[in-house]
């Protein structure tokens, strides 16, 4: 739900020049949907129950557009005004706004953010993504409000409009931007730090290089040249560290930036002293660490041109999906074709679609026939006979031949613009994962500084002497060296890489948290119809007895079956269709109850029916015995043809398996999991249709309300499951696993209730489904137990409990170049999860196994 501020607009004494007091200039309008009102009275009930609001100055509520326009003096609680619109009996329908959020560096600042969104009035959720910079919030807050809490916590925020392709553009090429401005201030940085860094550690790397300085331009001059240097990086490159990070400390909220701003200063400030005050110090403790603070911007902004960088390829998977939108359309109007923008496509146009173009929206044929490469929808690589009446998808390849269709969903409404949405929500996620994550990292950065603060005060009271520049150093490095930006960036990133490539793969994540929880499934259930089978009966089998012509009987039998509207008869109708059959007259017609039909095509008897019709026709049915026995091992019920009274064929009809079945199933036991198959077919059926495809547990004869109690047991038999399914009485079950996938060629019902979809329509999604899910989350176990590590090791280390032992103390330059690796490592391994290939897919890329 939004709530709309709007500009206040004179009233209508000020038109009549009637005294206004001061007050009533500060009138701020609002307006608030509300649900539930059906007449005139319910119009009066949330008008007193608003107008008792304090500070609600008139409320004026319309029952057409469900909404009320309110007038309030100052500032009003928004939760209030919800409360008393619930109180009357109504509600306020809650609503999902999405941010990009600027300026966030580090785990430590999404916390700061969720924490200033979730105390606006009526956030009911807030979530923060570093890796793709946007808040997901659910609520009935206005956006204004929650801009201006972004905005107070030190950052700035832009309302998302949906997935537009423009939208998409305009944060690329603010990315983009920001990527190239690092890359210019990383080069300044390191011209103007090399001479510092020279001048004052080249005695390190070439022997007699401080004498020498001492002999020709003096130390003195040195220093004051490393002053002005290093004043140059601070100031320029630098100075965002200090325009962030020292605000923010202000606030008593510091992030990363703080860290870098208070390291580096406290680093310059002493060096300032003790080039121009050297006497306020204490003996032996004279020296300067410009150095220090030059190195340390110089490398902290190398490391965040490689997160740039690294972040990036992390969206690549977007950016792909994106590219394949068309950006115009040839469009029938007015008798002419003309070529427009693709945002001026509406629902009904008639669209032209040439050899080899992509097809601009989802459609109708109309005419023309072509094969359609949908392989960025279904993940199949064989293209799609397309004839008139055939749905088109925007965004697929038309290859040979040409098109004209009738636009469907445009906009917003296309499959592919869903999916990009899709993706988007699922990368924005977070996982149960992230909660402690959370948790440490909202009081990380306060902690480092605290640390770094007894780290100073220690060796100034300990350490030897110089006592104080053994304390600067220490706490300086200790300052620089706790990077939380790898914490923050370990989930997401994967994440984003992760659901990416399932996208790829076709297989789609509806909520991010079936990436967590799908990796501990121990058990697979399935609908059988439509997700193991074809989803309609086909002739399967037809064996004909010697004397007779297979094409001859099967036109025979598909014209007397022509007559029936049974889903058995269909099939065979369909068969002799599908090999161009021309099927006789039917002269006359009877039904045998519960034993078959008889009819005469021209002159000829034809009989279709059971093994008992063919017996009472004095046939015997002895000579099909073993393909009888096969059929019915296989669970089919055979039926016999008997023409011109005399034995002519068997034949069955059944659900088909599709073709990808037994390699998924075989796949899902790859993987370590029990199948179970549900379905209300017969148990003989549903056994032999295991036995073929190796199902560990069969559930038959099963009610669409039988299988959720179905699940129920499985789950409790077996442990976390996940159910796959196709149609709608497949919806409760999909709600009840604990993750949902649904097959993208089943109903939109079944879609919505799912977690997963799998838009190919085959089992071989699970798999690869699942996984992905084990990839990514030992990924993300990766990344934050290397994160999680390498502070654990390290602050110890740069706070100097090495050097008692062993004399080792961390250089706050070091310290500074590790930082920015632990960003690009985690980055760097999250990238990893591009080369995942779904099992069965070849021993290249990476596999579950091979990530966790």
């Amino acid at each position: 739900m939004h709530i709309v501020r709007h500009r206040p607009t004179p009233c209508a004494r000020t038109c009549m020049n009637a005294p206004v007091s001061p007050a009533e200039f500060r009138l701020t309008p609002l307006s608030l949907p509300i649900e539930g009102m059906t007449c005139a009275s319910c119009v009066g009930r949330v008008e007193r129950a608003l107008g008792k609001v304090e500070g609600v100055e008139s409320v004026s509520v319309n029952l057409a557009t469900e909404r009320a326009e309110i007038k309030t003096r100052g500032t009003v609680d928004g939760a209030r005004l919800v409360a008393a619109v619930q109180s009357a009996g109504y509600d306020v329908p809650a609503t999902e706004i999405e941010l990009a959020v600027e300026g966030m560096t580090c785990a430590s600042c999404v916390g700061r953010v969720e924490k200033a969104l979730r105390a606006v009035a009526g956030v009911s959720e807030a979530t923060v993504n570093l890796a793709t910079e946007r808040a997901t919030i659910r609520g009935s807050a206005d956006t204004s409000s929650l801009i201006a809490a972004v905005e107070a916590a030190g950052y700035s925020a832009r309302p998302i409009q949906g997935a537009s392709s423009d939208a998409d553009d305009e944060a690329q090429d603010r990315k983009e931007a920001e990527r190239l401005a690092l890359k210019r201030d990383v080069l300044l940085a390191a011209v103007l730090s090399a001479p510092v860094f020279l001048l004052e550690m080249g005695s390190h790397l070439v022997p007699g290089a401080h004498a020498l300085i001492a002999r020709t331009i003096g130390m003195q001059t040195s220093w004051y040249l490393q002053f002005f240097l290093t004043s140059l990086v601070l100031l320029g490159p630098g100075l965002r560290f200090y325009k962030k990070g020292l605000p923010a400390l202000g606030r008593l909220a510091p992030d990363m930036n703080s860290l870098v701003a208070v390291g580096t200063l406290a680093a310059y400030a002493y060096s300032l002293v003790a080039t121009f005050a050297p006497a306020l110090l204490p003996a032996g403790s004279v020296n300067v660490y410009f150095e220090a603070a030059a190195v340390i911007v110089t490398l902290i902004l190398l490391g965040r041109f490689l997160e740039a960088q690294a972040k990036g390829r992390t969206s690549e998977a977007i950016k792909r999906l994106v590219g394949l939108q068309a950006k115009t359309a040839r469009v029938r109007r007015d008798g002419a074709v003309v070529e427009i923008a693709i945002a001026e496509v509406v629902t009904g146009d008639l669209i032209e679609v040439r050899p080899g173009e992509r097809i601009p929206v989802d459609g109708v044929v109309v005419d023309g026939e072509s094969y359609v490469d949908e392989s960025m929808i279904t993940g199949e690589p064989v293209p799609v006979l397309k004839t008139s009446e055939a749905d088109v998808v925007g965004g697929t390849i038309n290859q040979k031949g040409a098109l004209l269709f009738r636009a469907t969903a445009v906009g917003g409404a296309t499959m592919l613009s869903q999916i990009i949405r899709m993706v988007e929500q699922a990368q924005g996620s977070k996982l149960p994962i992230q909660a402690l994550v959370d948790k440490v990292t909202m009081w990380f950065v306060p902690a480092v500084m605290a640390l770094a603060a007894l780290t100073f005060g220690a060796w100034l009271v300990f350490g030897p002497s110089p006592a104080l520049t053994f304390a600067l150093v220490n706490a300086v490095a200790v300052l620089i060296i706790a990077c939380p930006c790898a914490m923050g960036l370990a989930t997401p990133t994967s994440i984003m890489v992760g659901t990416g490539r399932g996208a790829e793969l076709g297989v789609l994540f509806r909520k991010g948290e079936a990436l967590q929880l799908l990796r501990d499934a121990r058990v697979v259930a399935v609908d059988k119809t439509g997700t193991l089978t074809e989803g309609r009966p086909a002739l399967t089998d037809l064996q004909i007895e010697p004397g007779f012509d297979r094409d001859e009987v099967l036109a025979l039998v598909a014209a007397v079956e022509s007559r029936s509207e049974h889903p058995i008869a269909r099939a065979i109708v369909e068969a002799a269709d599908a090999k161009g059959l021309s099927l006789g007259l039917v002269t006359s017609f009877e039904s045998e109850t519960g034993l078959g039909v008889k009819a005469r095509i021209g002159d000829v008897a034809v009989n279709v029916g059971s093994d008992r019709y063919m017996g009472q026709l004095g046939l015997d049915v002895g000579v099909f015995a073993p393909a009888a026995g096969r059929m019915g091992d296989e669970g089919k019920t055979p039926l016999y043809a008997a023409v011109g009274g005399r034995l002519a064929a068997i034949l069955a009809v059944a659900d088909p398996i599709k073709a990808t079945t037994p390699a998924a199933i075989a796949a899902l036991h790859g993987l370590g999991l029990k199948v179970a198959m549900i379905t209300g077919d017969n148990r003989r059926t549903a056994h032999a249709i295991a036995r073929q495809l190796g199902i560990d547990e069969v559930v038959a004869e099963v009610l669409p309300d039988g299988k959720v109690e179905a699940i129920k047991r499985l789950k409790a038999q077996y442990g976390r499951l996940a159910f796959v399914g196709d149609g709608i009485n497949d919806a409760p079950a999909l709600a009840e696993a604990d993750v949902g996938l649904a097959v993208g060629t089943g109903t939109d019902i079944a879609i919505e209730a799912a977690d997963v979809v799998l838009m190919s329509g085959s089992l071989k999604g699970v798999a690869t489904a699942i996984a992905l899910s084990r990839a990514t989350i030992g990924n993300i176990r990766q990344n934050l137990f290397w994160a999680f590590a390498y502070n654990t090791a390290l602050i110890p280390v740069a706070a100097g409990v090495l050097y008692p032992a062993f004399g080792v103390l961390l250089s706050p330059v070091f310290a500074a170049g590790a930082m920015a690796l632990s960003s690009v490592f985690v980055l760097g391994n999250a990238l990893r999860l591009r080369g995942f290939r779904a099992p069965g897919d070849g021993p290249s890329g990476l596999t579950a196994d091979r990530m966790g």
